[in-house]
Order: structure tokens, then C-alpha cells, then sequence
């Protein structure tokens, strides 16, 4: 990415950088699973961007979080493309990238290491090639979609899931017993505080595999209660049964809990071109997010520069993370010149690769900017050693369950990295 000339105008709604801009080396991406503990470096040093850039960023990804309101309307609010156009292009801002033909075939990804990147336009003929059919039939990318994907790494996500992704059914895993020892039988690095060093042990805690295996586990058995169930109520007796006989925990979870309302809340559950309230007609899929622990605004100022060991973390039995305290603030600096973007996603839908390291996520760079300052939106296909690792803006990740009507190829159960 070039260096931007620190210049945006304020001119729309939840401008949107995510952050898996750079991948790992060959030797890193093939090397162990990674440890969540020193990350790569903040994105803003990788890529020259400088604190004035970073802190306009995140004060218009804020103004994103309306458009996830729960009362909102999925896509409401936002411009139309010609809008967009009109207000965005000539002052740096996000813009909608145009229609590409329905015939027209994606050309091959550049790929190196575990990561493989193309263009938002590419990305829109492949999404039209693979991903938009609705009942067997190949769609074009809508305007509204278009200008849903402008918006970064959350637009990759939220163009494949209907809905602005809200964060509701998330998971991760967090070893109690590690973190424990570790705060007992090691010391701080020299020159680390204390609070560096409990967050620092907090982060290299949690296993990012094992969060998103549970998420998948979870994910299977709601998709085998959906099988026909014609209505709400047979599904949550199946759901309930399933849990039962496997013994787990989430059997326990109250009846008006987060967990067993997902189905009912999903937008395109109650939307009659979606599932028509039929559960049936419904399949649990994933997403991503990494994010940073220290947004509590009351809480001690160490905690917002080094993050909250006591924060999202999973329930012990469950997996669940409590995500309704996530404002997707951004790590606070510890130094001078320090700038920290807020949030990533990363889409994986239904894949059926059982080993995690051969799993695609598809995520981007930034907001499309073609004539601003951020540049064009490139989106990529990482593996999940690529995915997972992270950098220094973020000390969680949590893998996220959504639904989406069967009928959406938007979560095909193969994903060749790349094309074709």
C-alpha cells in the first residue's frame, strides 16, 4: 500500500480498514500454528500510515456501527452507488465499484504464501461465478451489494451474509489453566510493566484452532436440527435434543438466551424471498472477527494500551463470548506516534475442509478508494495460518455463527484459493 497523503474528507457513513493487508513469508505461513502473542507489528507501521490517517479511519468505521443497529433495516441508510459516486469520488472518500457483465470470468489471483489478492472488481465476477446463486441460478452483484462490499473487510462479510454483521453467536477458546501457570511460574521481559506482561499472557491464552473448531462444531449440530424443521419450535426442540445427547453445555443455555433466539433474529429468516420462517429452509454458517480486548472507557488506562485479561473471554463450558460490551474501539497507544486500527473479518461460510489450516478466508485490505489516498480495494483468500495471526491492533479472535437461506451459494462447501 502506499503511503497516504493523510488527507480523507468526512463525507460517508462507516468507512471501513480492516487489517490482514500484508501476508506472512512462504516460511511463516508454512511454519507452526501461530502464537497470538507478538503479532506481526501494527498495521499502521507496516504499511506508512500515520497516526492522523489511522485516527480518521476509526472515528468513520464508528459511524459504520448504526448501519448494524438491530432495528435497522439490512442496508438502510446507506447512499446508492450514483450517490456515492457523486459525493465520494471527487474528495478521496469509499466509492461503489461498477457492474461487471454476468458472463465475463474472474482472471487468476496473484498468490504468495498463504495469502492470494485480486481486485474488488475481479472479486465481484468471481462472486458472480461461484457465490450468487439463489436456487440454482447464477445472480448479478446488485448495486446495494456493491456498494456493501466498498466497504472493506466487513463488506466482504456482510455482502455474504445478508444481514451488517452483528457479533451476537460468537466463540473462541481461552486455556484458564495456561494463562494461570504462566502468571505464577514466568516474569516480565525486561523493561515490560505488569500490565504488559498480563496482557501479553492473556493474548498468547487463547487458541484461535480450537475457537473456530468449536464454532464449526456448533455450527453442524444447529445445521442438522434445521433439517426439517418446518417451524421455530421443532427446531428448538431439535436443537435442544442434538445438544443433549452430546452433553454439551449450550443444552443449558436459557431459552431466551442469545444462543437459542440466533435463527428467530436473522433478518433474512423472517424475510419471505429468504426463509419465510420456514428453519428448513436455513443453514448456519461462519465469520470472523479480531478486535481488540481494552474498550471499556471507565476502565484503567494500562488496560486500553495493553489490553483487559478479563475481558471476551469465552464462557468456560460453552465457548461463548459475551460480545455485547465490543464498541469496536481501537487499541489505545502506549508511546507517542503508536495508531491502532479497530477491527478485522474475515469470511469462511460452511467450507467442509476438516483440517483448519487448508481453510480459506476471504477478507480485504480497506474501503475502495480509487482515487483517494487508501487506493483501490484488493480482496484476499488467506489460509488460516495466514488469517489467524494477526497483528498487534488485535488481542482476540472470535469465530462467529450467522444464518443464511440454503438457497444462497454464498458459502460453498469447497474453496480453491485463488482462481480457478
Amino acid at each position: 500500500m502506499d503511503k497516504r497523503s493523510g488527507f480523507l474528507a468526512l463525507t460517508t457513513a462507516g468507512i471501513v480498514l480492516c487489517t490482514a493487508g500484508l501476508a506472512p513469508s512462504v516460511s511463516q505461513a508454512a511454519g507452526p500454528a501461530p502464537v497470538r502473542g507478538d503479532g506481526k507489528g501494527s498495521y499502521a507501521e507496516t504499511n506508512g500510515l500515520t497516526a492522523d490517517d489511522i485516527r480518521l479511519i476509526n472515528a468513520l468505521n464508528e459511524r459504520a456501527l448504526d448501519l448494524g443497529r438491530p432495528d435497522k433495516i439490512p442496508g438502510e441508510g446507506l447512499p446508492s452507488a450514483s450517490e456515492s459516486l457523486r459525493s465520494s469520488a471527487a474528495a478521496g472518500g469509499r466509492v461503489t465499484p461498477p457492474a461487471e457483465p454476468l458472463d465475463r470470468m474472474p482472471d487468476a489471483y496473484r498468490a504468495h504464501g498463504g495469502r492470494a489478492a485480486t481486485g474488488i472488481s475481479n472479486y465481484i465476477r468471481k462472486w458472480q461465478q461461484v457465490y450468487s446463486h439463489r436456487d440454482g441460478q447464477a445472480r448479478q452483484m446488485t448495486e446495494r451489494q456493491r456498494e456493501q462490499l466498498s466497504y472493506g473487510c466487513v463488506g466482504v462479510t456482510w455482502v455474504n451474509s445478508g444481514p451488517y454483521p452483528t457479533n451476537k453467536l460468537a466463540f473462541a477458546s481461552f486455556d484458564e489453566d495456561k494463562y494461570k501457570d504462566a502468571l505464577e511460574n514466568t516474569s516480565p521481559r525486561p523493561g515490560e510493566t505488569r500490565a504488559e506482561f498480563e496482557g501479553r499472557i492473556a493474548k498468547q491464552s487463547f487458541d484461535e484452532a480450537k475457537g473456530f473448531n468449536r464454532a464449526r462444531d456448533v455450527a453442524a449440530v444447529m445445521n442438522k436440527a434445521l433439517e426439517n424443521s418446518r417451524d421455530e419450535n421443532a427446531y428448538l426442540a431439535n436443537l435442544k435434543a442434538e445438544l443433549t445427547k452430546k452433553n454439551d453445555a449450550l443444552a443449558g443455555e436459557d431459552s431466551r438466551s442469545t444462543f437459542y433466539t440466533a435463527l428467530r433474529n436473522t433478518p433474512s429468516f423472517r424475510d419471505s424471498s429468504g426463509g419465510d420462517r420456514d428453519p428448513s429452509k436455513m443453514k448456519a454458517v461462519i465469520y470472523s472477527k479480531h478486535f481488540w480486548s481494552g474498550q471499556d472507557p471507565w476502565s484503567h488506562a494500562d488496560k486500553r494500551k495493553y489490553g483487559d485479561p478479563d475481558a471476551f473471554r469465552p464462557e468456560r463450558a460453552t465457548g461463548l463470548v459475551d460480545m455485547s460490551k465490543d464498541r469496536n474501539t481501537s487499541r489505545s497507544p502506549a508511546k507517542p506516534g503508536e495508531s491502532y486500527v479497530n477491527f478485522d473479518y474475515g469470511w469462511f461460510g460452511d467450507q467442509k475442509e476438516a483440517n483448519p489450516d487448508n481453510t480459506i478466508w476471504t477478507h480485504a485490505n480497506h474501503y475502495h478508494s480509487p482515487e483517494g489516498g487508501m487506493g483501490p480495494m484488493q480482496v484476499y483468500e488467506s489460509k488460516f495460518r495466514n488469517w489467524s495471526a494477526g497483528y498487534t491492533d488485535f488481542d482476540r479472535g472470535t469465530y462467529v455463527i450467522t444464518f443464511i437461506p440454503k438457497s444462497w451459494n454464498t458459502a460453498p462447501a469447497k474453496v480453491k484459493q485463488g482462481w480457478p
